[in-house]
């Protein structure tokens, strides 16, 4: 079934911006920034409001309640349902549904199905857009009403699922964050110690000529720079991998557990504790190794100190280059960073392992949930998109 034949597709507008007369009123206008941060399928309210005056005098149209927003551009793809009367700027193509032909959640869990598809049909030079004649196009499989809104509730509960998930991990990272804050608030600036001496050393990783392209193999060892640091874990890429014989030319550039391995250019601080498992690993060129001395520091406190947001900025600050920032050696060696004492540091350390074990377990069920949905999702929409 042609999508158009049962919604109304309708392109937003934005009021003359220097007229004051047009904003600041009661109608909730939407963006498409507004939508990329919402974690449900309804959208409320807007942070920018119009008059009605403003929507009068510009090709904003006010949506009814419960229809499917849809960015058109900039990026393609974020979606909602409002549940109050609502418009848009001119970056969305939004459906208004027939209310007896198409339920507005099944449409949602339609286009968000097919987002990777729709974000390849967009067009244009400066940035990709999806056009309304595009959208108007769209081929949907339409089961009956009841069917529609038994598909939907099926994929919102197993939304929710992920939903909850994703929660419990972003409280226990609140968690760690609060446990490592209550310890560095009682820290004065006496017990701040240059780095180096609570390492057994530091070191950049391996110059750019000592790797060349035939270095480069799939499922070898894989290079560790800060691309393949994401949140505080390593996410070793084999597609980023050098060969066995190369790794073992490079040995003082080996990872060894408990070495923290930290971004030295691009997003400064950005770090990762090596555990014995995810070895061997080897360090790239765009990262440092920092061996912390077992026994004058704990490294998974360390870790957590050299990835806050003060010692971030720090980092950021003090780093040096012309055409990209970089760290080296002795700008962390002479980093001063506040440290607890070691009985502190070790208990903190416990602690974290604790959580950690319950992210990892969260992180597992999150990963199954993901893939029950993408499975839900492909078994609702056989017929794809055409």
């Amino acid at each position: 079934m042609l999508l158009s034949s049962v919604a109304r597709i309708v392109s937003g507008g934005t009021p003359k911006t220097g007229e004051s007369s047009f904003w600041n009123g009661d109608v909730p206008w939407a963006t498409p920034k507004d939508l990329s941060g919402l974690d449900s399928v309804e959208i409320h309210t807007t942070p920018r409001l119009i008059t009605e005056a403003g929507l009068r005098n510009s090709s904003a149209e006010l949506l009814p309640a419960n229809s499917v927003l849809f960015s058109s551009r900039a990026p393609i793809g974020l979606l909602a349902i409002n549940t109050t009367p609502m418009a848009t700027n001119q970056g969305f193509k939004s459906f208004v549904p027939d209310p007896e032909r198409l339920d507005s959640r099944y449409l949602f869990r339609w286009l968000e199905a097919n987002r990777a598809k729709l974000q390849n049909m967009g067009v244009g030079a400066t940035f990709k857009e999806v056009s309304k004649a595009i959208v108007a196009r769209l081929v949907i499989p339409l089961p009956s009403l009841d069917e529609q809104r038994r598909i939907a509730a099926i994929l919102d509960k197993a939304d929710e699922l992920r939903t909850n998930r994703r929660q419990a991990l972003a409280h226990l990272d609140a968690l760690t964050q609060s446990i490592f804050n209550a310890n560095a608030q009682e820290l004065s600036e006496k017990q701040a110690v240059p780095l180096a001496e609570l390492c057994e050393s530091i070191q950049t990783g391996p110059f750019g000529s000592l790797l060349h392209r035939e270095d480069y193999i799939q499922n070898g060892v894989p290079l560790i720079n800060p691309m393949h640091i994401v949140s505080g874990q390593i996410q070793a890429s084999p597609d980023y991998s050098v060969a066995p014989m190369k790794f073992d030319e490079l040995r003082s550039y080996h990872l060894q557990a408990d070495d923290i391995v930290l971004a030295r250019r691009g997003e400064m601080g950005r770090c990762a504790l090596v555990s014995a498992a995810q070895l061997p690993l080897l360090c790239g060129t765009g990262s440092m190794i920092v061996r912390p001395d077992s026994q004058a520091v704990s490294p998974r406190y360390l870790q957590q100190v050299l990835s806050s947001p003060s010692v971030r900025r720090r980092l950021e600050d003090a780093s040096q280059g012309v055409t990209m920032s970089n760290l080296n050696g002795k700008i962390l060696s002479s980093l001063k960073v506040r440290m607890p004492k070691l009985a502190s540091q070790r208990e903190f350390a416990t602690r974290y392992e604790a959580i950690e074990r319950l992210r990892t377990s969260h992180r597992g069920q999150l990963n199954e949930l993901n893939v029950l949905f993408a499975s839900l999702q492909d078994r609702s929409f056989k017929a794809g998109l055409r």
